[in-house]
């Protein structure tokens, strides 16, 4: 009768572990699910912005273009088109990054790092740990405890 129990209880007890784990699984997915659309959300704010942002510097700039060629052929003084060069870089960055091929570059040069440069991305006194957090904490109520 005893036996029979302790199969039962052992049995219950595996199915219960498994059952953990496979929660533990679908929860660790969620999270990994929900981080990437945070990303990428992220990710499509940022390219919208910089769209935004090139409309009106693209504005700014051609005005600003129009105006310094007009003065420097009216008044016969080439320096007027100087402002233009620097202009038309930030004009050209703005423009690669919302509808160029500046972010496909920028992820193939992270992952260039990521694979050769790996110990350019290590922290400072390394990776955080429990052991780090939890004596930190304590110095910390210490000081605020003023013990």
């Amino acid at each position: 009768m005893g036996f029979m129990l302790s199969k039962s209880m052992n049995e219950n007890m595996k199915n219960q572990q498994e059952f953990m784990l496979m929660n533990a699984r679908l929860q660790l997915e969620r999270q990994l699910l929900l981080q990437n659309e945070m990303r990428e959300r992220q990710m499509a704010m940022q390219i919208a912005w910089s769209r935004e942002f090139l409309k009106y510097f693209g504005t700014f700039f051609g005005i600003s273009a129009i105006s310094l060629t007009a003065r420097a052929i009216k008044q016969k003084k080439p320096a007027f088109f100087i402002p233009i060069v620097p202009l038309s870089f930030v004009l050209a960055y703005q423009y690669d990054l919302g509808y160029g091929t500046l972010l496909q570059r920028m992820k193939g040069e992270a992952e260039d790092i990521l694979e050769t440069e790996k110990n350019k991305l290590e922290l400072p006194k390394g990776v955080i740990t429990f052991e780090s957090l939890e004596k930190a904490r304590r110095e910390q109520s210490k000081f605020f405890l003023g013990k």
